[in-house]
């Protein structure tokens, strides 16, 4: 697919800058909206899209290959710790070929359900072993294919993985610092070594992952870009960490990383650190405009203030918190304080951004017990504008003059959504619609779903054909 395209569109709805208008129509040249006309009728040559349509969403937390595990973890009970079992069997299958097959499947699914862009949270480095490949970003590079090759945008969080947990949290086969399989002995004053399935998430120091990710090269600079990730406090000391911090504020880069995700990382982290792990990111300077905090699930008042002084954004992703039993983030406190939100897949139980939103308003209802606490219209804006800038796209994202013409189409007469008045359509879109009701998805211009369908890729063989044999 060429990098950026040309048309015209004619939407019967459209979210024009955050408010819904009718017979809107638009003409994309070069990859950018130029002409937004309110109440036109369509010209000729002119493609209609019927239904609601959406700026682009993006997926600011991804982690591709976890897309194998779905419905693999269902049966029987468990917790995160368990759940992360399976998944280090799934990872110690992929080779860069197998891993580029299912990243291009599982980036195709994002685009089928409206993904313009996604934030890939990217640790699965090196060999099995721990070796490097002879290209030591082979991995990554398959990433960047893959999602050149769906259609959608990528920014590529390459992420900083060194240890395999904190060795003053108790060694038991439940917690997050299990030293039972390390490879080595556990380290009681300080960090455990990686575990066998950890060894190839891990550069060994600092220093060796800053010289790799200086060597990444993004294959088209215009729809991808290269950011920084510190995967938790758990695998990431705080030296390292401000080499990170450091390098990300070098490059002008988005910084993520996994925060407070379960109750028992903050134990571990209070008891090798006295501090929580958002206040260990504080002092290694990680916090920031381009910093984001995933999950965020359990957050003291103190880490909740220090990320609003920050200006730093939270990225939710409410299906995968309740999959893996992890808990309900405090987001009415993130609105309270002023902390932008974005939303993820994550683990990939499910890729649908619609649910993601409405899931984050129905959690915070269970909590307190009340409705309304965050409105449709802000769902919608933090899967689309605050994913975007959290992944270091500040011009996409809306549907306005000059950004980015990304454009997602949703029907309005499905059994979902039929029957719902205009004044009501993004409330319709947040909290009833689903992915299955993404119809035509544009990005930079270029068509990439057209009814319902890829343009190039049969997604559902993909799928299959790239996850058979990761398990068997």
């Amino acid at each position: 697919m060429s990098a950026v395209g040309a048309g015209r569109y004619h939407c019967d709805l459209a979210v024009i800058d955050g408010t819904v208008q009718t017979s809107v129509s638009i003409e994309v040249v070069d990859g950018r909206f130029t002409s937004i006309t309110q109440g036109s009728a369509p010209g000729p040559g002119v493609t209609r899209l019927p239904g609601l349509t959406l700026p682009g969403l993006a997926n600011a937390h991804s982690h591709a290959f976890h897309r194998a595990l779905r419905s693999r973890t269902q049966a029987g009970g468990g917790t995160f710790w368990t759940w992360r079992d399976v998944m280090y069997r799934a990872a110690a299958r992929l080779q860069p070929d197998s891993y580029h097959r299912l990243a291009r499947a599982t980036f195709a699914e994002m685009a089928l359900a409206g993904v313009t862009c996604v934030g890939e949270f990217h640790y699965l480095h090196h060999r099995t072993d721990g070796g490097r490949y002879d290209n030591p970003n082979a991995m990554g590079e398959a990433l960047l294919a893959a999602a050149a090759e769906a259609g959608i945008r990528i920014t590529l969080l390459d992420t900083m993985y060194l240890h395999g947990g904190l060795g003053d949290a108790p060694s038991t086969s439940s917690s997050p610092s299990d030293g039972s399989t390390h490879n080595g002995s556990p380290q009681t004053g300080g960090y455990l070594p990686p575990n066998d399935a950890q060894l190839r998430f891990s550069d060994g120091s600092g220093d060796r992952w800053v010289e790799r990710v200086d060597d990444l090269r993004v294959i088209d600079p215009t729809t991808q870009r290269v950011g920084a990730a510190v995967h938790s406090v758990r695998a990431v000391d705080p030296r390292a960490m401000t080499a990170v911090a450091a390098w990300a504020a070098a490059a002008g880069a988005p910084l993520h990383a996994h925060a407070s995700e379960q109750t028992a990382e903050n134990e571990a982290c209070l008891a090798h650190h006295g501090v929580t792990p958002v206040a260990v990111f504080s002092e290694a300077g990680a916090l920031g405009p381009r910093f984001s905090a995933v999950h965020a699930t359990h957050l003291s008042e103190t880490d909740i203030a220090l990320l609003a002084a920050a200006g730093a954004t939270v990225a939710m992703c409410p299906t995968t918190e309740r999959d893996l039993g992890d808990g309900i983030g405090p987001t009415h406190r993130f609105g309270a304080e002023g902390i932008a939100m974005s939303l993820g897949t994550d683990s990939h139980a499910s890729i649908d951004l619609l649910e993601e939103a409405r899931a984050l308003e129905l959690n915070e209802r269970l909590r307190s017990h009340r409705r309304g606490n965050h409105a449709a219209s802000d769902l919608l804006e933090m899967a689309s504008r605050n994913g975007h800038r959290s992944l270091g796209w500040d011009d996409a994202g809306t549907i306005v003059v000059g950004a980015r013409a990304d454009l997602v189409t949703l029907a309005l007469d499905s059994v979902r959504t039929a029957g719902a008045p205009t004044y009501s359509a993004v409330e319709v879109a947040m909290f009833a619609a689903s992915a299955a009701d993404v119809t035509h998805v544009v990005v930079d211009g270029r068509v990439v779903v057209a009814d319902r369908r890829h343009a190039t890729i049969d997604v559902p063989a993909e799928l299959q054909a790239s996850i058979a044999g990761l398990f068997e």
